[in-house]
C-alpha cells in the first residue's frame, strides 16, 4: 500500500499542511532569541516553491511529472532533525512523480 494521497483533495491538503508546518517553523525561529543566524535560507526557498506548487494547483496549471519537484534538490540535503516535515515532502514528491494512489479494479 502506498503513502500517496488517493484524491486530488488529499494531495492539495498535504501540500497545504507542509506549507503550514514550514510557516510555523519559520515563525518559531523568528522568535528564538538564541538563534544567531536567523531563519535558514533553505526553509524560505522550500516555502516559496511549495507555495508555487499550491498556486499551480489552485489555478489549474499543475501537472504531475516523471521527475523530482525542484524542491528536492534542497530536501535531499537535510534530515528530519533540520526539516521535521521531511517525510511529507518526500510524499509530495512521490505523488508528483507517480500520481495519485487511485485504486484500480
Amino acid at each position: 500500500m502506498s503513502n500517496r494521497p488517493a484524491t486530488a483533495e488529499q494531495y492539495v491538503n498535504l501540500v497545504k499542511q507542509v506549507i503550514f508546518e514550514l510557516e510555523d517553523i519559520i515563525e518559531a525561529l523568528g522568535f528564538d532569541i538564541d538563534e544567531i543566524d536567523g531563519i535558514p535560507d533553505y526553509l524560505v526557498v522550500l516555502l516559496k516553491e511549495l507555495r508555487a506548487v499550491r498556486a499551480a494547483m489552485a489555478d489549474g496549471s499543475y501537472q504531475f511529472g516523471r521527475h523530482d519537484l525542484p524542491m528536492m534538490r534542497i530536501v535531499k540535503q537535510y534530515s528530519e532533525k533540520e526539516l521535521p516535515c521531511i517525510r511529507l515532502l518526500y510524499q509530495i514528491n512521490e505523488t508528483h512523480k507517480l500520481g495519485l494512489d487511485v485504486a484500480q479494479d
